[in-house]
């Protein structure tokens, strides 16, 4: 048998933490013994662990130890990271270490470091005369980078979920399910995106970012994202070919997809409404110029136009046309997206499973993150690569969005009556 200790801090109970650490020490083969364990007297106490894991040799628990870090784990022995350089461009070192979406730092020269522009599935690439590190993608890296590889030195932070909770956040840290109150939780979501909002006016820093599907046109929801823009509750806007089009024929022809929005009718000739739509933008040559140029006067991508909203318009092997704002070069769109959502509070994911999931994937943990779906596994699907902080609500987005904007009306109006009693 092999022996090595670990420690666990913060909320591990709250946050299931220490269970998740002895369930994958007994799925690898391994077993465990605690040497030390105290419980936070107070809710907002952290707890702590010392805990003897054991296995058949070094190697199984090197192993077990390096599953276990990702986990929060630290290890008592500090050691620096070991760095190796890479042999060409787009190449990682053999044993590199595989990035998760949670808070990390590295020990470098004896000194603890944060990585900067943490997503997982990258590398860790460090900068000895900046003292700096940062996650790459494996596209990025150049012949050179020092890039760390094996767990020493590495630590990693999970979110926690402290006992105090109340927030949103607290409040739906159960899986997806069709069967929660949801007026009660889009009061919640309103008042955290009033807040960013209100920080976001005053600061510049953090916002939302809005990943939509085309349901949201094609419910008849359109008006509702429109305005959501039109209020400044929209720092950024993530979709595909679909959603613009759809928009845009909305505006040109009344109908989604050759349905009428109003009566609910296929329209004769409707079929080909959303190609006649991408053929009047090809024409003006771009949706901006169609904004300048009075083509478009309302809709989604209209507001994303007049407010300034950037957009990353994503392709994909199904689009037809595609528009010309649409950026077919999936990498090129990958490293947009990841730029756009750097330093974001929230990001609302409404009614798209592809874009939700990639979006997901460039996402650290600590970032809000709200998956609508009338489709419940899409929120597991989400889950389950990786985006473990997602909060799902599985409902229409044609009822949720106008709700949303009503909840955030009255809060808007009860701080403007707030307002001018104080004065």
């Amino acid at each position: 048998m092999f022996m090595r200790e670990i420690e666990l801090r913060g909320h591990i109970i709250d946050s299931l933490i220490l269970p998740k650490v002895f369930d994958k020490i007994l799925d690898m083969g391994g077993d465990y013994k605690v040497l030390e364990f105290e419980i936070g007297k107070k809710k907002t106490d952290p707890s702590y662990a010392k805990i003897l894991v054991i296995g058949r040799d070094e190697r199984h628990v090197d192993e077990i130890l390096s599953e276990l870090r990702d986990l929060g784990a630290e290890i008592p022995e500090i050691e620096d990271v070991e760095l190796k350089p890479a042999e060409k461009d787009m190449v990682f070192p053999e044993g590199f270490y595989s990035t998760t979406n949670h808070k990390t730092f590295i020990r470098y020269k004896g000194k603890w470091i944060e990585v900067e522009n943490q997503k997982m599935d990258g590398g860790i690439v460090v900068y000895p005369e900046e003292m700096r590190a940062e996650v790459k993608t494996i596209r990025n890296v150049k012949k050179g980078d020092l890039i760390v590889v094996g767990h020493k030195g590495v630590r990693v932070i999970p979110p926690e979920k402290p006992r105090e909770g109340g927030g949103l956040f607290e409040f739906m840290k159960s899986d997806a399910s069709s069967e929660k109150p949801k007026e009660t939780i889009i009061r919640k979501i309103a008042k955290e995106m009033y807040e960013i909002k209100e920080k976001y006016k005053k600061t510049g820093k953090g916002g939302i970012v809005v990943v939509a599907g085309p349901a949201i046109i094609h419910t008849g929801a359109g008006w509702a994202l429109a305005k959501l823009i039109k209020m400044g509750y929209v720092q950024a806007l993530f979709a595909g070919n679909a959603l613009a089009t759809h928009d845009i024929e909305s505006v040109l022809y009344g109908t989604s997809l050759g349905v009428d929005l109003k009566t609910g009718r296929s329209v004769p000739g409707g079929h080909s409404h959303h190609l006649r739509a991408i053929n009047t933008i090809m024409r003006a040559g771009s949706i901006k110029k169609a904004v300048e140029d009075g083509i478009l006067d309302r809709g989604v991508m209209y507001e994303c136009v007049k407010n300034n909203i950037p957009y990353v318009l994503a392709g994909s092997i199904r689009d037809d046309g595609p528009l010309p704002d649409v950026i077919t070069d999936v990498v090129k769109a990958q490293e947009m997206m990841r730029e756009t959502l750097k330093g974001k509070d929230m990001v609302l994911m409404l009614s798209t499973m592809l874009h939700s999931i990639a979006t997901g994937n460039l996402l650290p943990s600590w970032v809000k993150t709200i998956c609508v779906d009338i489709n419940p596994a899409v929120v597991t699907k989400l889950m389950d690569r990786g985006t473990s902080q997602a909060l799902g609500i599985v409902t229409d987005v044609g009822v949720f969005l106008p709700m949303l904007i009503e909840e955030l009306e009255k809060l808007e109006k009860e701080k403007e009556i707030a307002k001018k009693s104080k004065n």
